[in-house]
Parts: C-alpha cells; structure tokens; sequence
C-alpha cells in the first residue's frame, strides 16, 4: 500500500481496485457510479485494520473485499459480488491469496505466458499495481527503479491497463522511474488511442527495421524523413534510429559475439548450439 508521500495511499488503491472490478464486472459501458460508490466504501472499509497496524499478515485479500461485499444492503453490490466470486472461490481465485513471491531482490521478473486467458488481463493490471509500489519504495530511498515491459501493445490493448500504463509514464519520472516497452507489434501499438500520451513522455525510441506499413505510421507519427526511414527499411540487425528528445540518429550496432552475446542471445539455432 506504500505508493506515494504526496498521494493518498487508499486512495491510490481504491483506484486500483476500481480498475480491477471494472475488468472483472464492467462490461462494455463499464462499472455504474452507484457500483464505483460501493466498491470505493468496501475498499476503505476493508484496509481499516491493516491500515491500523500495517504488518503483512494483516494485508486483506480478495475474499476479504468480496465478503465485505456481500454485507452491503445494496442489489449492486451483491452483483459485484456475484462477480467476483469465480475469482475468490473458484477456479480462478489464483490472485486471492497473500503473495508468496518474494520481490525484494534486485531484479525481479514477472511471467504472466502461463496464465490462462481469463486471467491474463488480471495480471496485467496487478503486476502494473506492484511496480507502482515498487517505484515508490525506492523513491522513498533514493533509488531508481527501471521497468520494462515486453509485448508493450498488449497492456494497451486493454482500457484499463492502457490508462494505468499511460499514468506510469505520465508520473514514473518524478518518482525515480525509468520505464520501457518492447514491442515487435507496431501495428497494434498504434492502434491504441493512449499511444500518443506514451510518444509525447518518451525521451528515448530505439527503433529497428520496420516493415512497409508500419514505416509510413511511424513516419507520420514521429516526423521522420525519407532519408531518416531509409534506416529503418530493410536494414540488418543491429541498425536502425536512435530517438532522443528532438535529434534522430541512425546507427549502427555490431555486438561481439563473446561470452556476453551468447548469454543474451535468444536465437534459437544460438541457444541449441550453446547447450
């Protein structure tokens, strides 16, 4: 719950939930205020006594929020409920349990490939929940936190995971941040109607070769020459354009293949020879 000094910590976390309630129960108009009233009272209520002595054990769970749930007298709060049950005592209550992952080293790795589908986007948002609290604890001791987020496009497939992403790129800075989306995706990165947010709070675009369309997007999008896109069209490995701030630089990167090439390398002909 540790998110920020200047920003009311519950609040932060009502908004994550609200988040998180809207990809579970919200459909496609979303929650309806009087169900955003409700989970907002649940929430506050159910973080009083961590609140009041903040140790681990005493962190609520989903259930914890879903039997709170069901005490409320409203008709929309026992559909909330209804809602959320499969993910508290069903199939998929993977996420309602006090976390068993140890996330203080130094780098840390989350691997959502083999959540299932139902679950995926869940994830998502609560793993983005995790690095919020991350960055804030190492800004509190003078730390930066770098992240980075391969297949970026897939965090902006999803509103509420897009919003979240938009604000970390928004607000990271200021609190010690450095974060990066990978992606081969470009078609559907642009696709997103919050990439524009995420172009104008980048300082710094690392760009390989493109295919056709997605040049011509890019071009459009990042003011890029002819003579500049010619870079990134039908280039080699290792070369493309450097973006920082308003210089674009072509470069060219031949890495040697030493003992450090062969421990990043993800070829697969590579990694079956190094085996």
């Amino acid at each position: 719950l540790n998110y920020s000094e200047e920003d009311n910590p519950l609040s932060l976390k009502a908004d994550f939930i609200l988040s998180l309630c809207e990809l579970i129960v919200g459909g496609k108009n979303g929650l309806e205020p009087v169900e955003k009233t409700i989970i907002d009272r649940c929430v506050r209520l159910v973080y009083q006594e961590y609140l009041a002595n903040p140790v681990p054990e005493k962190m609520p769970i989903l259930e914890d929020l879903y039997n709170l749930l069901r005490k409320q007298e409203e008709p929309e709060a026992q559909r909330l409920a209804t809602s959320l049950e499969i993910y508290v005592t069903g199939s998929l209550n993977v996420f309602n349990h006090q976390t068993n992952v140890d996330i203080n080293n130094r780098i840390v790795c989350f691997d959502i490939k083999e959540l299932g589908k139902q679950l995926k986007k869940i994830g998502m948002l609560v793993i983005q929940d995790q690095v919020w609290n991350r960055v804030t604890m190492n800004r509190s001791a003078h730390k930066s936190t770098r992240y980075y987020v391969d297949e970026f496009h897939l965090l902006l497939k999803e509103e509420q995971t897009a919003a979240y992403s938009v604000e970390i790129w928004k607000r990271f800075r200021k609190w010690g941040g450095i974060p990066t989306g990978i992606t081969q995706n470009i078609k559907d990165l642009l696709s997103s109607r919050e990439i524009e947010n995420i172009f104008e709070n980048s300082d710094f675009i690392y760009m390989l070769n493109q295919a056709s369309g997605d040049r011509q997007i890019l071009a459009k999008q990042l003011n890029i020459s002819p003579t500049q896109l010619s870079y990134v069209t039908n280039s080699n490995e290792g070369e493309g354009l450097l973006f920082y701030g308003n210089v674009i630089i072509p470069f060219v990167d031949r890495f040697p293949k030493n003992s450090l090439y062969k421990i990043m390398t993800t070829r697969l002909e590579e990694t079956s020879e190094a085996g």
